[in-house]
Parts: structure tokens; sequence; C-alpha cells
């Protein structure tokens, strides 16, 4: 089940439903490692968009389980973060320049120099997220983004009625993700209003995005992510129009798709010599 980058067709996005959030660690990781072999074995290192959140700390365990076991090497991976708060430093343990070093760099053992975060304390705003779109073109393009969802359906922070062809910008965040954050603060008030995140359209311009959910919390988002209409009201639909999409989650984030049964026959008669998610 676990499958490969390429290996599957292209003809809609990939939903790989397994049973526990264990499980969707490691089918992710699994699927993160061969992007970084395939591209060493190209002469190359990979490089990879990674996301914050509870969604994917599960996966960057695993990887960082297959480092320490020699299974798997990630010397000269780079790496892109979708996101960042406005208006706190990055020593400030909740940044995101903080929870991708403690969560991805140092477990993985990537080098520093070769990690990115978007600047959410720039005096221009503008001008940092214009440069860190150049940085990503400069650096060939993100290989794999791995994203999580958000309970309102948003990928990175872009919140709903985000523009499906975004760039990186700086946003508002909604109140539900303000919400939904504050369990990282000490109180409410202390979690950021404005943020700066890569947008929709930089998003899909990754060769391949991977996306994980677990938990019954997300299973109407990721219905609507799946199922429902392309629509700026569930940014994360955005994945339908990518021909290298992917999306791993357990049972209970998959309990409000109609078509599970479908999903699964995929999965067991998948197209042989077809390239796809």
């Amino acid at each position: 089940m676990t499958g490969g980058v390429a290996g599957h067709y292209a003809e809609a996005m990939r939903v790989i439903i397994v049973e526990t959030a264990a499980d969707v660690a490691k089918i992710a990781a699994e699927r993160i490692a061969q992007a970084v072999r395939e591209r060493r074995a190209a002469g190359a290192a990979a490089v990879l968009g990674v996301a914050t959140g509870s969604s994917p700390l599960g996966t960057y365990s695993e990887l960082a389980r297959m480092v320490q076991a020699g299974q798997l090497d990630m010397s000269g991976v780079g790496a892109f973060a979708l996101d960042e708060y406005v208006g706190i430093e990055a020593s400030h343990p909740e940044s995101y320049h903080a929870v991708i070093h403690r969560t991805v760099t140092e477990p993985l053992g990537l080098d520093p120099t070769l990690v990115r975060v978007p600047d959410g304390l720039a005096a221009d705003l503008d001008l940092a997220c214009r440069a860190y779109e150049r940085a990503i073109v400069d650096a060939g393009g993100v290989d794999l983004q791995l994203l999580g969802i958000g309970a309102n359906g948003h990928i990175g922070f872009n919140e709903p009625t985000s523009s499906l062809a975004s760039r990186t910008r700086p946003k508002t965040l909604a109140p539900q993700t303000r919400d939904d954050n504050a369990r990282f603060f000490d109180s409410p008030d202390q979690v950021p209003v404005h943020c700066v995140t890569q947008g929709i359209g930089t998003i899909l311009d990754a060769k391949h995005l991977l996306l994980v959910a677990t938990g019954a919390a997300k299973a109407e988002a990721v219905a609507a992510m799946i199922e429902g209409p392309l629509s700026s009201m569930c940014p994360a639909s955005a994945l339908q129009l990518h021909p290298r999409a992917a999306v791993v989650i357990d049972r209970q984030a998959a309990q409000q798709l109609t078509l599970t049964e479908y999903y699964e026959h995929i999965e067991r008669h998948p197209l042989s010599g077809a390239r796809g998610a």
C-alpha cells in the first residue's frame, strides 16, 4: 500500500486510507524518504517543503528514526517552511523558526543553513515575501511538499477565501485558526493576528504534494478537500488541481468520505506502469 512517489496514475489525487495515526506517519515518512533517495540517485539533494502543526509530527519522528537507524541519508537536503507568524522573535518557542528547528532540522540532522523559514519580522514584508519566492526558485523548486490541513480547510496559513493563485504574502489569521493554535501559547491573546505564508499557487508549484491528516476533528475538512467542489472556501481543495498529490489519512479522518470503498479499490488495483502521486 505504501507505493512510491512514482508508480500510480495522475488521473486524480491519490487517497490512502489507513487504520491509525502511526500508519499515516510510517507511510508518509517512507514516501518522503523515497523522494530523497530518488533525488540522490539522480546526483542531487532533495528540497522538501515542511509544515508545522500537530499533523506532521509523527512523520518527522518516523523520519528521524530512519535517519538514526542508518536507513536514510539526509545530508545536503534543503527545506522551506510554509509559514511564520508576524511579530514574534525567531527565538520564541512557538515561532515557526523554533518549531521547525526542534521538530525537523535537529532530529533529521539537516544543515540549518539549508532550512528556510519566512521572515515575519521584516521591515518590508512584501519584499521579504518576494525574496522567499525567489529563494525557492533558485533552489530548483520543492521536490515534495508535506502538508497538514486545518479544521477550516486551510493549508499553510491560506485561510478560506484565499486566492487559488496566491503567492507568498502576509495574511490575517482566521479567528478559528487563532483559537486552534492558542493551546501552544500561555493565553489566547498571545497568538499573533498576522502571518506570512506561502500561497496556494506557490504550494501547487511543488513537484509532489503529500498531505497527512488524522482524527475525527479533521474529517469534515478532509471530505471537502477530496470530494467537495474546488473552492477558495476550502483552500486545500486546490490539491485537486495537482497531478502528483497524495493524501494519507487514518480511518477517523476518512469517516465523512462517501467513496471510501473506491479509494481502497484503487489502492488494491493500481495501474501498472503509469505515473502519479
